[in-house]
């Protein structure tokens, strides 16, 4: 969890970083919350975004909705209402999230079978376990530079004690097995 003091920060954060759910203020210093929701959903970010503001003008409201928020959260607020809306929004990602297919490039990743499939030459070969794991990360966030520490948190968990060379090698791992089934990525 990461909170951050002015929008200049946010915004930032927001672009360099992974989150599932980002809870957004709208009067922030240097950048307002239109503005980080604007920049964030024009990268194609899709986190999911609860507007949690002072400003609760109807005009506001659907300004934040039409630029991409999921939810929107008027002061004062209790908190059991706050977690309640979090909870439905990770819910609501978990639940979009299941899909049987992911697809990057003439790859497609078969979530329940655990399998890769080239599209160009119609081989397939199984990926299990971190290499699943770490393949589905990659492809649900296709075109984004991921910190190593990230990609430590979601795929072996916050408390990892991994070794450094470990994601290298199942990366090499991972290469070796788009190259066999002929993907145009690795040639």
């Amino acid at each position: 969890m990461d909170i951050l003091g002015n929008g200049e920060e946010g915004l930032d954060s927001a672009l360099t970083n992974i989150y599932d759910l980002i809870i957004l203020d709208i009067m922030l210093p240097k950048v307002n919350g239109f503005k980080i929701l604007e920049e964030i959903r024009s990268k194609n970010i899709d986190a999911k975004v609860i507007i949690l503001t002072a400003k609760s003008m109807l005009e506001d409201k659907l300004t934040g909705f039409h630029i991409g928020a999921n939810d929107y959260l008027t002061k004062s607020f209790h908190i059991d209402e706050l977690l309640a809306r979090v909870n439905a929004q990770l819910r609501v990602n978990n639940n979009q999230t299941i899909k049987e297919h992911i697809e990057v490039g003439d790859l497609i990743l078969n979530i329940k079978e655990t399998s890769l499939t080239c599209k160009t030459t119609g081989e397939t070969i199984d990926v299990v376990c971190k290499e699943f794991l770490l393949l589905e990360y990659f492809m649900r966030n296709p075109n984004q530079v991921i910190a190593k520490e990230q990609i430590y948190d979601k795929v072996w968990g916050i408390d990892n004690e991994i070794e450094s060379n470990n994601l290298e090698a199942y990366i090499s791992f991972i290469r070796k097995k788009i190259k066999t089934i002929g993907s145009k990525k690795y040639k």
